[in-house]
């Protein structure tokens, strides 16, 4: 052994101690050296160059994602971020904090050997990190997908001690700092498994096997081909029904006639109306995403057909909050959230080019048009003082961030609406957009938020614009908005999870 090999321990009983592991990485990597894998010495050495800079691995996460459930897309970019911070610590700390050499290559027979041999230091294994790194961060988000690349990690890991390029208590090393780097990660960006709300309260719902009584309406401009083949795969006697979005209100209400349960896949406007349509028929709702953002199907706890399918199988339903407001004439209802002021016009001018260039697109561009826009702060009287105000959000239940998340809601039936107020000027509008793309408000000087049952706003201009789950229209004369705790039974699976609220902080 090299003495640049510095680990500052100091005294006798520690020094044989670290002669005596020093000893035993040496007999192990030398017993890997001569034992025969057949098969191996074509596949290790080619698997342990396809890992250089990450490449394996990046090819890896395109496959992942390739299978375009949301589960899938999130495990994937999970483990590139795990990957890419396990790097970042390799790099800068890992290999300068211990300056190991090389194992000597003469016990590795020559075909098993690397063609380019790696001049960087030996402790710990930069690849066993990116190996385990990625591994772990797929498994956190999906452990069925991290199933699935845990043995490519393996052997990726494996393989460098079966190459000699490194020792297995550098493999080690690696591995273990791997997994925290994911596990840094998951603490920074919470898994969805994290944020999914506790199945509760329970809802007396039927069981449909294999989907007898379940009438689904599928909207068919938010894309949703593939979902409703899916469904139909999985839940054959359900009656599917897919229709432009013109004519989604009138299918609905069709649909309410005749069935068990309403379902419906599209976009939050889309369940808007089907939950409209479920409440005025006393029906359960199944609820399969098939828009652009679902904030509400995916705060549920429902991702994709396998979600949804399970509990129409099992009969698993919760009980959740629905909000309900009176605006002049017009009235309504909202799973997520109303507003007033300038998001309602971010979400019109979204909807123009949604269509056109898709729905994240269409978000940044219709941010850079409204903050350009030349524009003054809706008036409206608010705990009874008429006061300028670029925005007044108004969500069905409480919303929090743990994290670099954006704002989940996690609890769908806590009988609150979350109340945040952006008074007018330049700084505070600013704030808000920003907020508006990355999502939900989170609590700031910058604006008021308080938890209550019901509000009232008075003395709204004509024209004034009032956006609720997507969906925008004219908000007249006074708006009130209030809960109706508890009002819809809708379908998601009965996970089992420890839940801990984060606290919070209201300010008027």
């Amino acid at each position: 052994m090299s003495p640049d090999v510095d680990l500052t321990t100091s005294g006798p009983g520690r020094t044989a101690a670290r002669a005596w592991l020093l000893d035993l990485d040496r007999r192990l990597f030398e017993s890997a050296a001569q034992l025969h894998w057949p098969g191996a010495e074509r596949i290790l050495p080619r698997l342990s160059r396809s890992a250089n800079h990450g490449v394996l691995w990046c090819a890896t996460a395109a496959a992942v994602a390739a299978s375009r459930t949301p589960r899938a897309r999130r495990a994937a970019v999970r483990g590139i971020a795990s990957l890419g911070l396990a790097s970042l610590a390799i790099n800068t700390i890992g290999k300068r904090s211990v300056r190991r050499p090389r194992p000597l290559l003469d016990p590795v027979p020559l075909v098993r050997r690397l063609n380019r041999q790696p001049i960087t230091t030996s402790f710990p294994s930069g690849h066993a990190a990116s190996a385990a790194a990625f591994a772990a961060g797929v498994a956190l988000e999906s452990p069925a997908w991290g199933a699935a690349v845990a043995p490519l990690a393996f052997s990726v890991a494996v393989s460098r001690v079966y190459t000699g390029v490194h020792f297995p208590s550098d493999v080690l090393a690696g591995a273990v700092l791997g997994a925290g780097a994911a596990f840094a990660v998951r603490g920074l960006v919470p898994t969805r498994a994290q944020l999914t709300p506790p199945a509760r309260p329970r809802a007396e719902v039927p069981a449909l096997p294999e989907g007898d009584g379940l009438v689904l309406v599928a909207n068919a401009g938010a894309g949703t081909a593939d979902r409703v083949r899916a469904l139909r795969d999985a839940l054959p006697q359900a009656d599917v029904v897919a229709c432009e979005p013109a004519d989604v209100e009138e299918e609905l209400a069709k649909a309410a006639a005749r069935a068990r349960v309403l379902g419906v896949c599209g976009g939050d406007g889309t369940v808007n109306a089907a939950a409209t349509a479920a409440l005025r028929h006393g029906l359960p709702l199944a609820v399969l995403p098939g828009g652009t953002l679902n904030h509400f199907a995916y705060d549920l706890g429902v991702e994709d057909v396998r979600d949804l399918a399970g509990a129409v199988r099992r009969g698993e339903a919760v009980r959740v909050d629905v909000g309900r407001f009176t605006a002049g004439e017009r009235a309504g209802i909202f799973l997520n959230t109303l507003s007033l002021g300038v998001y309602p016009e971010l979400v019109r001018e979204r909807g123009r080019w949604s269509h056109r260039i898709g729905g994240w697109p269409a978000g940044l561009l219709a941010a850079v048009r409204v903050l350009r826009a030349d524009r003054h702060p809706v008036t409206a009287e608010v705990g009874g003082h008429r006061r300028p105000l670029w925005l007044l959000f108004a969500g069905n239940c409480l919303y929090h961030r743990r994290g670099l998340a954006s704002g989940r809601r996690l609890d769908l039936a806590d009988g609150l609406l979350d109340v945040r107020v952006v008074p007018g000027g330049r700084l505070p509008a600013l704030r808000l957009l920003a907020a508006a793309l990355a999502g939900p408000l989170t609590r700031s000087s910058a604006h008021a938020a308080v938890k209550a049952g019901r509000l009232r706003v008075g003395g709204v201009m004509p024209g004034t614009l009032l956006a609720y789950d997507g969906e925008v229209t004219e908000a007249r004369g006074g708006l009130t908005v209030e809960k109706v705790p508890r009002a819809l039974a809708v379908y998601r699976p009965a996970r089992r999870r420890r839940s801990s609220h984060p606290p919070t902080s209201s300010i008027w």
